[in-house]
């Protein structure tokens, strides 16, 4: 997570965001609003919205608000090399030209490799006349019929129900939208809801049906324990219920839900333990409308009741018109804006709008049909920020959020898989090990690994008293707590995000944006950033730049502290000016960081050392190296090109921060120098959404190489501009702007590259591949042995390891990674007497069991 720098221009608004936070602040005496205006749900109309009519409406600014006073592009942020450090014109890599070279090159003999055989799979199950299970009615049409042949059909002027005895073709149609596992709300033609009275105009308790299977029909209870009953012509709701028969039938009304826009089913492997094909995000806070206190981020990935109130602007931007919104003023530049989500979306989504959701389910499944494959979550949270934030309904410590925001995580796995038909069935798969995570793959589902990044994690804070620092926490209570968030299934960590803790120093913030954090740092520590001149040799791996003396004038000088001043209260001592960057934390890693670190190895999980502080990041990779352990991410960009080819030398996994198409590119093309021969190469990325992260803005739509829609994609499935409600979406317009344009980011990749386009793209359908292949040797399978010679063994000595009936696993465990994984056989490197490379293969049967060893 991280907070976009500003540039020095900017430091005057401090003054607007501190009166903002007051206005925030009273507004915690108004009572609950609202979730949505019914004026929303009735101005929806699927496919009738046009963009020009949608920006042809007003845009709402604060009275007296001109200009904009934010740079979009700016390179400091979204397209550096390093979040975590400044970029100079003239840095020096870390390897030299010809290590560069040999490096790329072996990447582009990478990408002549065969690829993998894929297939085109739906995991929407054929819809039968009669559901055949309690959950398989989600998303379509049905009449109900009582006992006795009696059909529900609307009566009198049509706002109540009855039963008669008519025809399927006579009775009113409900198109069931799932609310969970099991439960519906019954839509009927008229945009209203089978309700306990009747029909209702609005979803509520009353409209939510639990369905069960009796017999040959089905029971539907409210909270409460109300039965629908069939009674004479008239439907009430008792304790004893009436089972009734669904049948599929046409005349439906849909539900208001965003489009996919996707044509093609998604593509997975023709076996289960083949290569994977598909994109990989190592970076995105999908559960974040929980952090900070729970009100600071507007909208949710899902509700019960649908888009409509998922996808809703926070209390405080609603009710002032969208002028009252002190954190997104501040973080996106934009003096207001239109709070008004579904159905117009004129303002937010945004790749600026950085509290407002962006991974809406229906957002999800886009980039998933469109091709990405793996999924990292990072349950996030800030104590101090939270605390400052006057709104809240969540508890502010991090642990707690963690805990939250990882039940949340099922709890949208379970509501996805209601939409796609029962437990198992939808595209979220949240996995715990990479060989179920290629299993979920190959079944054309989206594997979804659980990590953290807090700024306390295990309440690993200190404070400083005096010349003294004590610590809030002790080895063991960080060795049960690593026990307890392993069995939450967390298997990605950070020991850092904002501030300094127990277990190591941070990079900060930068400018004006560091100013703030570094107050909060105080807040959390009793101290602030040991920020010193330095000087790196190779010219850029430092920490964030703090604001110098020579940097502000007097006069910005007093309105940025003293809007800082009125944000954290008297409790602040001034606040420091650091001497001329380039700037280094003093504080490295603690000892209790090296047991934290010692404790992930122990329990096999992935550390990212991204946000350390340079001197803690170094500290903390010499440890990685000398315990010789390959699980090591760097997940979007908050590390340094001195620590670069250290992880990918280890056999770790680097996904860069997506930001924009260009500034990626140039990324790839820079990564490509440290590439390590010994290993798979694939590119991710890491789009840092929702968590206070900016995403790629647009190139325009006049630029000569824009993406042209309809444009295929991985496995050729067609891409269209993608709608939701009244607004179309179109990346060369609107950027990322939501997390279902990364497939569409994705052809602007190959569109911004040129002649190497085909080249990025292939590497970006190779990272999921590349991260489980690391992820495989976190887990202690060696190397294959093809790319390291050292690791061959005698092929008498694989013959004999080798055993008929063994799993794909286990003849991992026996001799490494394969060199390829195509359908049913793995290819292995070994030696004879005569012979320093032997191409051996094993082929499996469907079931993933050893059926014969060959050698070539």
């Amino acid at each position: 997570m991280r907070a976009p720098d500003h540039r020095p221009r900017r430091q005057l608004a401090w003054t607007a965001v501190a009166a903002g936070t007051i206005l925030v602040v009273a507004l915690q005496a108004v009572p609950t609003f609202g979730q949505r205006s019914t004026s929303l749900w009735d101005s929806y109309d699927a496919g009738s919205g046009s963009a020009a009519a949608l920006e042809s409406r007003p845009h709402v600014d604060a009275p007296g608000a001109h200009g904009d006073g934010h740079d979009h592009a700016d390179s400091t942020t979204k397209n550096a090399i390093s979040r975590a450090g400044e970029v100079g014109a003239d840095a020096q890599d870390p390897t030299s030209a010809a290590q560069r070279r040999a490096a790329a090159a072996y990447v582009a003999s990478q990408r002549t490799l065969p690829d993998p055989q894929l297939r085109r799979l739906s995991l929407l199950s054929k819809r039968t006349a009669v559901p055949a299970t309690r959950y398989a009615m989600a998303g379509g049409c049905y009449a109900l019929r009582a006992p006795g042949g009696r059909y529900v059909r609307r009566a009198g002027s049509g706002d109540g129900v009855a039963l008669a005895g008519i025809s399927r073709a006579q009775a009113a149609p409900f198109y069931f939208k799932a609310t969970d596992l099991g439960s519906y709300l019954v839509f009927g033609t008229k945009r209203d809801f089978l309700a306990a009275g009747g029909l209702d105009t609005e979803p509520s308790p009353d409209s939510d049906w639990t369905v069960r299977q009796s017999g040959r029909g089905f029971t539907f209870t409210l909270s409460g324990g109300r039965d629908l009953r069939a009674a004479g012509t008239t439907l009430t709701t008792g304790s004893s219920p009436t089972a009734f028969r669904l049948e599929l039938t046409r005349g439906c009304t849909a539900y208001p839900e965003s489009q996919i826009d996707i044509a093609g089913n998604p593509h997975g492997g023709v076996s289960s333990f083949q290569e994977v094909r598909g994109y990989v995000d190592t970076h995105t806070h999908g559960m974040a409308f929980e952090f900070l206190g729970g009100e600071a981020h507007c909208g949710k990935p899902w509700d019960r009741y649908g888009a409509p109130y998922a996808l809703v602007d926070c209390e405080d931007h609603t009710l002032t018109g969208g002028n009252g919104a002190a954190l997104e003023t501040f973080l996106s530049g934009e003096p207001s804006h239109d709070p008004v989500g579904w159905p117009t979306f004129k303002d937010w989504p945004a790749p600026e709008s950085l509290t407002h959701e962006g991974t809406y389910y229906r957002w999800m499944e886009r980039a998933w049909r469109g091709g990405q494959r793996l999924f990292v979550n990072l349950l996030v949270e800030n104590n101090k920020l939270c605390e400052v934030y006057p709104l809240k309904r969540n508890s502010c410590d991090d642990m707690d959020s963690v805990r939250l925001q990882a039940r949340q995580m099922h709890n949208f796995q379970d509501y996805i898989d209601a939409q796609f038909g029962g437990p198992g069935k939808g595209f979220y798969r949240i996995v715990t090990n990479p060989f179920q995570a290629r299993k979920v793959i190959n079944q054309g589902k989206m594997a979804v690994i659980m990590g953290i990044e807090t700024s306390v994690p295990f309440g690993c804070t200190f404070k400083r008293v005096g010349p003294t620092e004590v610590p809030a926490c002790d080895a063991a209570e960080i060795d049960r707590q690593l026990d307890e968030v392993y069995a939450m299934g967390v298997r990605q960590m950070e020991l850092v995000n904002k501030f300094d803790n127990a277990l190591a120093g941070v990079a900060g913030d930068a400018g004006e944006t560091g100013v703030v954090i570094n107050g909060a740092n105080f807040l959390e520590t009793g101290t602030f950033w040991d920020m010193k001149s330095c000087d790196p040799a190779d010219g850029e791996s430092t920490d964030r730049p703090q604001l110098a003396v020579p940097e502000i004038d007097p006069q910005q000088q007093d309105a940025l502290f003293g809007a800082v001043g009125q944000l954290f209260g008297p409790v602040l001592p001034a606040i420091p000016l650091y001497g001329p960057p380039a700037h280094c934390n003093a504080r490295g890693l603690t000892t209790l960081g090296e047991k934290t670190i010692t404790g992930l190895v122990k329990r096999k999980m992935i550390f990212d050392p991204d946000h350390l502080s340079v001197m803690a990041r170094k500290a903390a990779v010499d440890q990685i190296a000398r315990m010789n352990y390959p699980g090591i991410i760097s997940s979007h960009s908050w590390s340094t090109p001195d620590t670069y080819p250290r992880i990918y030398k280890l056999g770790g996994f680097i996904t860069p921060y997506a930001g924009d198409s260009t500034g990626f590119v140039e990324k790839w093309r820079r990564h490509l120098g440290w590439a390590d021969k010994r290993f798979y190469y694939g590119m991710g990325f890491g789009a840092d959404i929702n968590g206070l992260g900016a995403q790629g803005s647009p190139r325009g739509t006049n630029v000569a190489n824009k993406v042209t829609y309809p444009f295929r994609g991985l496995n050729g499935i067609t891409i269209k501009r993608q709608r939701a409600g009244q607004r179309v979406y179109d990346i060369n317009r609107d950027g990322v702007a939501q997390y279902g344009l990364y497939p569409d980011w994705i052809e602007d990749l190959r569109k911004v590259a040129g002649g190497q386009g085909a080249a990025i793209v292939d590497d970006m359908t190779r990272g999921a591949e590349a991260y489980l292949q690391m992820w495989e040797r976190t887990e202690g399978i060696a190397a294959d042995s093809c790319r390291n010679p050292g690791l061959r063994k005698p092929v008498a000595t694989v013959e004999r390891l080798v055993r008929r009936g063994m799993t794909t696993r286990a003849v991992m465990q026996a001799v490494g990674q394969p060199y390829q994984r195509l359908g049913t056989s793995y290819a292995f490197c070994a030696r004879s007497a005569t012979d320093p490379k032997v191409m051996m293969g094993v082929t499996f049967t469907e079931a993933g069991k050893v059926r014969q060893v060959t050698s070539r």
